[in-house]
């Protein structure tokens, strides 16, 4: 099994993950019917998920003559990954700087950052 990728995913990319994310895993019907209308074409889900497998995002298992896509790579290690290159890129590695922007630019409130600071004292 590939390890997962460091890499990123691309605009469609992630969109075939957050439905494959939703569902846990499922073949390629189940897979485009998990994605927002307007539903991409299935050939283009079953080339990205190709690409996907190829980045070491997700697996396949042929069962017959379809294939079972299961995700490598958790929604909350991506996630995690991504919010660390982006803090990284524009905040030159501060975590502090990131949310002091989000506060700057009204996304995060004085109340959300009390509430965020007594999840971390209560844990």
């Amino acid at each position: 099994m590939p390890k997962p990728s460091s890499k990123t995913l691309t605009k469609a990319e992630e969109q075939v993950m957050q439905a494959l994310w939703q569902i846990g895993e499922g073949f390629l019907k189940d897979i485009v019917e998990a994605m927002p209308a307007p539903q991409p074409h299935s050939n283009t889900v079953a080339t990205l998920l190709k690409i996907l497998a190829e980045k070491g995002f997700a697996t396949s298992q042929t069962i017959g003559r379809n294939h079972l896509y299961r995700p490598l790579m958790s929604k909350a290690q991506y996630s995690q990954q991504s919010l660390g290159t982006l803090v990284s890129s524009y905040f030159d590695g501060s975590y502090s700087s990131a949310v002091s922007f989000l506060v700057d630019q009204k996304k995060l409130s004085v109340k959300d950052l009390e509430l965020l600071l007594q999840q971390l004292k209560n844990k």
